[in-house]
């Protein structure tokens, strides 16, 4: 086998399986943004039916802080935007790397067919 096909089907090989942990990252990361924006749209629907003067606790990390229900729905709403926006980046970024790993793929292909095509002669038989 040539070397250099065999340098390109390594790298290759490294390539996707370092792609394929990193895509299996970004749908994990994902999954868990949904999860949370869909937390936060059934709080939302919860505290929509609450009065607006209404004291609730909205949760700062480890603590709670007293809000009333507008302020909350707005910081929720804020919330929410920012996990959009991620899923969105998460998404781009998978796109990214499965776009990448096909082109790859692609020039793999390519340099086998010249390597073939410098292999046989002008006239179709193999070199000699």
């Amino acid at each position: 086998m040539d070397l250099e096909l065999k340098k390109a089907f390594t790298e290759m090989q490294v390539n996707k399986i370092e792609s394929t942990k990193k895509i299996r990252l970004l749908d994990m990361k994902t999954d868990s943004l949904k999860l949370s924006k869909q937390r936060i749209e059934v709080t939302n629907r919860h505290i929509s039916n609450l009065a607006p003067d209404t004291r609730v606790y909205a949760s700062v990390g480890r603590m709670y802080v007293l809000n009333d229900v507008p302020a909350l729905t707005e910081q929720l709403k804020t919330t929410q935007a920012s996990y959009e926006e991620m899923i969105a980046q998460c998404e781009k970024n998978k796109d990214f790397l499965i776009k990448n790993l096909k082109e790859q793929e692609e020039s793999l292909r390519e340099l086998v067919q010249q390597k073939k095509a410098e292999t046989t002669e002008p006239n179709g038989k193999p070199a000699e």
